[in-house]
C-alpha cells in the first residue's frame, strides 16, 4: 500500500511540473520499399523516438509552453513512414513521413530526417487561430523552431532574401528570427495569443509596428529588396 501512495505521489508531482510523457509510436507501412527499408535501416523507431520526444521538450521550451495549460492536450503522437510524394505532413497527432523521399535524399540523411520532424512536431503543438492564421506564418514558426534546434538545412534562403513576410517555411522563420531579435520571446508570445484567433494586429501590440513595417524594416537591413 505504501508503495502505491508512493507511486501516486510521484504520478501527481509529475503531472503538476507539467512532465507527463508524451507516448510516441512509429509505423513503418513502407518495408515493401527501399524508402522504407532505408528508415529502418538508417533511422529506425527508436532513434524516431527519441527525437519525437527530443523535439517537443525543445518545442515547450521555445514556445514558453511550460505548463499542461500552456499547450494542446495530445497524449500520444503516432509516426507513420508512408509510400507517399512529398516530404512530410501533420494532421492532428500524426506525423506522415515520405518514405520516397528517405530513399531519394543524398545527403547527411538521419540530421534531415531529425530537422523534418522538429518541424512536423511543432504543428502539433502550435495553435493556429482556430484556422485563422496564415498557412505561410504556421510553416514559418514550424521552421523557426528548426532554425534555433540547428537543423536548417544548407539550401534554405539566407536572412533576408523572400518576397514577402508570409511566403512560409525558411523565408518567414528568418523574419521570425529578427522579430525574436527584437523583443525576446516574441514568437512564444504570438504562438500564445493565436491560442484563440489571429490578426496581423499582434504584431503591432507586441512590437509597435504593423507587420508590413517590419517586414520593410528586415529587408533594409540585410540590404535586400
Amino acid at each position: 500500500m505504501a508503495m502505491r501512495s508512493l507511486c501516486f505521489l510521484v504520478f501527481l508531482a509529475a503531472a503538476m511540473q507539467g512532465t507527463l510523457a508524451v507516448d510516441y509510436t512509429v509505423t513503418n507501412n513502407a518495408l515493401s520499399t527501399s524508402g522504407g527499408v532505408r528508415f529502418r535501416d538508417a533511422i529506425g523507431d527508436d532513434y524516431a523516438k527519441q527525437t519525437l520526444d527530443s523535439a517537443t521538450q525543445f518545442i515547450w521550451g521555445v514556445l514558453q509552453q511550460n505548463a499542461p495549460a500552456d499547450r494542446k492536450d495530445v497524449q500520444k503522437v503516432n509516426l507513420f513512414v508512408d509510400d507517399m510524394d512529398g516530404v512530410a505532413y501533420t494532421s492532428n497527432d500524426e506525423i506522415h513521413l515520405s518514405a520516397r523521399y528517405v530513399n531519394d535524399y543524398s545527403g547527411d540523411l538521419k540530421t534531415e530526417i531529425t530537422g523534418v520532424l522538429y518541424h512536423e512536431m511543432v504543428h502539433v503543438w502550435q495553435w493556429n487561430g482556430n484556422g485563422q492564421t496564415p498557412s505561410g506564418l504556421i510553416e514559418g514558426i514550424a521552421d523557426y523552431v528548426r532554425l534555433k534546434a540547428n537543423y536548417a538545412p544548407s539550401h534554405w534562403v539566407k536572412a533576408g532574401q523572400g518576397e514577402k513576410w508570409d511566403q512560409g517555411y525558411d523565408v518567414t522563420a528568418h523574419f521570425l528570427d529578427y522579430c525574436d531579435s527584437l523583443k525576446s520571446g516574441f514568437v512564444a508570445q504570438l504562438n500564445q495569443q493565436m491560442r484563440d484567433g489571429y490578426s496581423d494586429q499582434l504584431f503591432v501590440q507586441l512590437l509597435g509596428k504593423t507587420v508590413d513595417q517590419l517586414w520593410q524594416d528586415y529587408k533594409a537591413k540585410y540590404g535586400t529588396s
